[in-house]
């Protein structure tokens, strides 16, 4: 079978940087591909390259078996080329229908054709969601009813390639399922799904074929049969598969945090468990279980109602960040750009901002102080930076993640929440984290680990606690978890 779309040899410099030297992939009308690699390894200029945004040094692209040069965004959607990005490019403030056709509305001689632009609208969203109204403001709908959007919007560029970067990152289950549904039946009426995702459940749930991407090249392409994700992951890293989740066996000692029948209204109710020295204690559910509510009630942000927290024998209360910290608990949140750093202030400003006592003296901030508490921490996460006064905003998602756990491991905690700790980031920055979790465990340091990722909580945690509905539903040994057990009781399937 012809590739619809194949490049070939297709590099790209930025100034110095080599975003690209080798870049190759094939494309099938009918076919899902999956575009796999860490980050920086490439994929993100290459997905600019194909939709027009920038144009590559060397290499060729092929079209329908002729060379072809994109040379601007607007010749890409002319060639049935269309992107939908992981945050979707809306505007709020404009009706469903005009987001549609924000790029080619129906005219009537110079004048806006509005009947035949709604018509159509009504006609592409009764394919995807009859209940999106192409009349309604879409500042009104929901993350996944926005995707749907973007779709409706490549549909009616009658695009023949469609790519989606990371769709899924901030749907629920049900919505992402949803969501593969409609892709599905895109690839099933011919068009070609480049599909990028960090989650080799999705790629293999949903991809027919897959291509990995590393320091810049392609490194292989095919179809995923008879592929594993073990195979793949040694393609995007070069490295073996059980360094992924290095899991250390550490002597898990006393109890330090026991919360007993903790409950806030609407959000979760009568949740009790406890973490143990040098243990991991992982968390899991499906969106909407109630985690990270109760995980912000451990620390202060949005304190439980009722119930107790028990540290290290006694009974405390934490209503603030400020208290948690003095108790020796830190949080790596789930939205790290939002709650977890500060992005337009430097790395070392990051590590220290919660323990500014140790780096100011007489109210002001000593420069060399925040260089050597931050200066080792950066070190020991191997912070890829060009030094502590860069700002976090100008790193990439895993070396932001990594600033925003060193940021906490300055306040030497006894207890670590690792809120989805490597979401988004990809699979070389994923066993760092997991090796410094396993470091800070055989340290002594009680950890709570919430993901959504089964194979993450299978592969680290000691025990996993899993949560349906704001109810624990119980907590199971390492040795007893299994992929169907923990996923029946967080689904009740």
């Amino acid at each position: 079978m012809q590739p619809i779309l194949s490049l070939d040899g297709v590099a790209k410099s930025y100034g110095g940087v080599k975003a690209l030297t080798s870049g190759a992939l094939d494309l099938y009308c009918g076919q899902v591909t999956a575009l796999l690699g860490e980050n920086g390894a490439g994929k993100s200029t290459l997905v600019k390259i194909i939709t027009g945004i920038v144009h590559a040094d060397g290499g060729t692209i092929t079209l329908d078996g002729k060379p072809v040069v994109i040379e601007s965004a607007e010749h890409a959607r002319s060639l049935g080329i269309s992107a939908i990005f992981q945050e979707p490019v809306v505007f709020d403030a404009l009706t469903v229908a005009e987001n549609i056709f924000i790029t080619g509305r129906p005219l009537k001689g110079r004048s806006v054709d509005w009947p035949t632009m709604m018509r159509r609208s009504r006609e592409i969203l009764a394919e995807l969601d009859p209940s999106i109204d192409p009349a309604m403001v879409l500042g009104r709908l929901s993350v996944a009813q926005r995707h749907l959007v973007q779709i409706a919007r490549a549909l009616s560029n009658d695009a023949r390639i469609v790519i989606m970067d990371e769709p899924t990152a901030a749907l629920s289950h049900r919505e992402a399922e949803e969501l593969f549904a409609i892709t599905r039946r895109l690839r099933d009426e011919g068009r070609a799904i480049l599909f990028i995702s960090h989650k080799f459940e999705e790629v293999f749930a949903l991809c027919d074929r897959y291509a990995v991407f590393r320091d810049g090249a392609g490194v292989g392409q095919g179809t995923l049969q008879g592929m594993s994700s073990e195979r793949l992951i040694t393609l995007m890293v070069g490295r073996p598969v059980d360094q992924v989740f290095p899991k250390q066996v550490v002597a898990i000692g006393e109890e330090v945090l026991r919360v007993e029948a903790l409950g806030r209204c609407l959000e979760y109710e009568n949740v009790s468990f406890d973490v143990r020295r040098g243990e991991i204690l992982g968390v899991y559910g499906l969106i909407g279980a109630g985690r990270s509510e109760v995980m912000h009630a451990l620390f202060g942000t949005a304190p439980a109602e009722t119930g107790r927290i028990v540290l290290n024998g006694e009974t405390v209360s934490i209503r603030s960040a400020q208290q948690a910290i003095a108790h020796g608990i830190g949080l790596v949140p789930e939205d790290r750009q939002r709650q977890g750093a500060h992005l337009r202030l430097a790395i070392g400003d990051n590590i220290t901002l919660p323990s500014l006592g140790r780096t100011t003296r007489g109210g002001f901030l000593s420069a060399r102080r925040e260089r050597e508490q931050a200066a080792p921490l950066a070190e020991q996460l191997g912070v890829k930076m060009s030094g502590l006064r860069q700002r976090v905003e100008d790193l990439s998602g895993g070396n932001q993640q990594k600033v925003v756990i060193a940021k906490w491991l300055a306040t030497a905690p006894r207890v670590l929440i690792l809120d989805e700790p490597t979401k988004g980031i990809d699979v070389g920055a994923k066993a760092q984290v997991h090796r410094l979790m396993g470091e800070l465990a055989a340290k002594g340091v009680a950890i709570i680990m919430v993901s959504s990722e089964l194979p993450e909580v299978l592969g680290m945690a000691d025990r996993i606690m899993v949560m349906r509905r704001g109810l624990v539903q119980g907590i199971v040994p390492r040795s007893e978890a299994t992929p169907e057990r923990i996923v029946k009781m967080a689904t009740d399937a």
